[in-house]
């Protein structure tokens, strides 16, 4: 069964396989927000990662796993942003061809990191089947291994990683919430903690303009994305055939956040915790802000999933 392709024990491995080159990210305590909120506010902050996002977690657990054959040939991908430089940099640990397949309308800071690390992206149109399209030409001409940015088994244990450390640097947690766009990070979030700590309780949260996952689990199929132009521009990809049966079946509830909101959160996060953040990394924040209630009185982690912000169009929530 899809729920079942990826368990704690792979996250272990993929833990242990990768460790060396990432960054165990910290865990703070804000005690602004937490005042402010009225719980005990916890920021994992991704956005300290290797290229400025959770993402180079995942991408290295998959490129390390590849046969010498399969690494030769090279790798290939479609992505908005951090998981583009993400799989850029783990091909170049291993010292292999990348084929990098963007929208065209992904930050200028997330192509300049992915050619920052000596690959050229190829620009594609921004809908998900425009962009599977491109990457699936790039695969048969090259023969590269497609490394897709959420859907698969070694992506999803890499992910996981994050709520590894987590459990280890708070004790006694009570709730997470983690960004939902493809599902990668809320997949291997949801099987760390529902094997490792089952009573941990774990939200979604997705832009109100993104909220296919929202519709997604209310119809119980995967529903595509009706617009692309929410700001936190991470979160603008429908869940995937692996992504999509592990949140149903493990995820608490899905909050969604509107554009406003999530401008708001980030703003709170550069001013409280003076830690940088993209749009997508707020919107978690966002959906506490947003539904109080669920959280007052506990102990909760935001997982920051990546500080890859566009200084040249920034704007901050007032």
């Amino acid at each position: 069964m899809a729920q079942d392709s990826v368990c704690l024990s792979d996250v272990k491995a993929a833990y242990e396989r990768i460790r060396d080159r990432v960054n165990r990210t910290p865990c703070l305590l804000c005690e602004r927000l937490s005042t402010e909120l009225d719980c005990e506010l916890y920021f994992k902050a991704e956005n300290l990662q290797h290229i400025g996002a959770f993402k180079a977690r995942g991408a290295l657990n998959a490129v390390l796993q590849l046969s010498e054959e399969q690494a030769s040939r090279g790798v290939v991908t479609h992505s908005s942003g951090n998981h583009a430089a993400a799989l850029a940099r783990a091909a170049k640990i291993r010292g292999i061809p990348a084929h990098i397949v963007m929208p065209h309308n992904s930050a200028k800071t997330k192509v300049e990191a992915v050619r920052s690390i000596g690959f050229e992206p190829q620009f594609c149109e921004t809908d998900t089947p425009s962009r599977e399209a491109a990457a699936a030409r790039v695969q048969e001409e090259t023969g590269a291994s497609l490394v897709h940015p959420f859907d698969d088994p070694r992506i999803i244990a890499g992910q996981g990683t994050v709520a590894l450390e987590v459990l280890e640097q708070v004790p006694e947690l009570e709730q997470v919430i983690a960004p939902v766009g493809g599902g990668g990070l809320m997949s291997g979030t949801l099987v760390t903690l529902s094997e490792a700590r089952p009573e941990i309780e774990v939200y979604g949260a997705e832009p109100a303009w993104a909220d296919d996952a929202y519709r997604s689990l209310k119809s119980g199929k995967i529903e595509p994305p009706e617009r692309y132009d929410t700001v936190a521009d991470g979160l603008r990809t429908s869940l995937g055939n692996l992504t999509f049966p592990i949140i149903q079946s493990k995820l608490r509830e899905m909050l969604l956040v509107a554009e406003e909101q999530i401008l708001l959160a980030q703003r709170k996060i550069v001013e409280t915790a003076k830690l940088v953040v993209e749009p997508s990394a707020a919107v978690p924040l966002g959906a506490l802000i947003g539904h109080p209630g669920r959280f007052r009185g506990r102990r909760v982690v935001v997982i920051l999933s990546g500080g890859n912000l566009d200084f040249g169009s920034c704007q901050l929530g007032k």
